[in-house]
């Protein structure tokens, strides 16, 4: 990563309209530096699963913009629950392309197959590179069971920020840290009844990211094949989601794609490891050609 000192650094957050008239919420830090990084959460996560990564590179001069997708955290959400994956692949291809410069998408899980849906169809021009965070076109179902289960367990929401932090505690054992009310306070919204609840639309665990998941791996395949872009793939060794015959499968579909494994890291790599996976970033980003505006891309 660049050691280069830098005057401290601006950060803003605000509310970008969608195609549907749906808001979502936006935060931009170091809105003057380049290149730009484009993170995309997990689904069931929020902007701030990137602030250790977005603050560290902020700092070392890149723009760094984070949102929470539809449904997640201070983003809107969709009436009647009507949840569907075209929504969620407009959204980022909208914010992508409010970038003067063409952005490195970082995406985590759902965020990373949605960068793949665009950069490999819809798209192939919205993106400089692609950071897939421990995703792969195909991915282990008991891993992904898991996380649902933990999302569909407390439907009636948590008595105390403590309650929620022995939830979150038992989810994740080997992590040493227990969160703290401060640091639950983005994630939980306190009910009409007192009762806080987790920051996601209940309608997104009935809608077909959920139910048709599986459906998608044809299409997600076919997409990845397709892609042109420089790729990381940054994946954990302890990941119970992505296998290591799911990471040769997807080397296989994307030859020029790198892998980095961190190998201390679940699925959760950004949460596990920050350290080591904001300098993997920094490096793949540094290796990138030069020119990154759309003008100098596209002449």
């Amino acid at each position: 990563m660049r050691m280069v000192q830098h005057p401290p650094i601006k950060k803003c957050v605000e509310q970008v309209r969608a195609a549907d008239g749906l808001e979502l919420s936006v935060e931009v830090r170091n809105p003057d530096g380049s290149p730009t990084l484009l993170f995309a959460h997990g689904f069931g996560q929020t902007r701030g699963a990137w602030r250790g990564t977005a603050a560290a590179l902020a700092q070392a001069g890149y723009r760094c913009v984070s949102f929470d997708s539809r449904g997640h955290g201070e983003s809107g959400r969709v009436p009647l629950g009507d949840y569907h994956m075209e929504q969620f692949v407009g959204d980022l291809r909208l914010l992508a392309h409010a970038e003067l410069r063409k952005p490195i998408l970082v995406g985590a899980s759902m965020g990373g197959l949605l960068g793949l849906v665009i950069a490999g169809e819809v798209d192939p021009d919205a993106f400089r590179a692609l950071v897939l965070v421990d995703i792969t076109p195909r991915w282990e179902t008991a891993g992904v069971e898991r996380i649902l289960a933990f999302m569909q367990a407390h439907p009636d929401g948590f008595a105390s920020y403590d309650e929620a932090a022995e939830a979150i505690a038992k989810y994740l054992p080997h992590r040493a840290e227990r969160k703290s009310a401060d640091q639950l306070r983005p994630l939980l919204r306190e009910g009409a009844d007192g009762r806080l609840r987790w920051h996601w639309d209940p309608a997104l665990l009935g809608g077909d990211l959920v139910r048709e998941s599986e459906r998608y791996q044809p299409r997600l395949m076919a997409a990845a094949a397709k892609v042109r872009v420089p790729v990381l793939l940054l994946s954990g060794g302890r990941s119970d989601v992505v296998s290591r015959d799911n990471v040769d499968e997807f080397l296989r579909l994307v030859p020029h794609a790198e892998h980095v494994e961190l190998p201390r890291a679940t699925h959760m790599v950004a949460g596990d490891a920050n350290d080591a996976f904001t300098r993997e970033i920094a490096r793949f980003v540094e290796t990138l050609a030069a020119p990154d505006r759309r003008d100098a891309v596209s002449a």
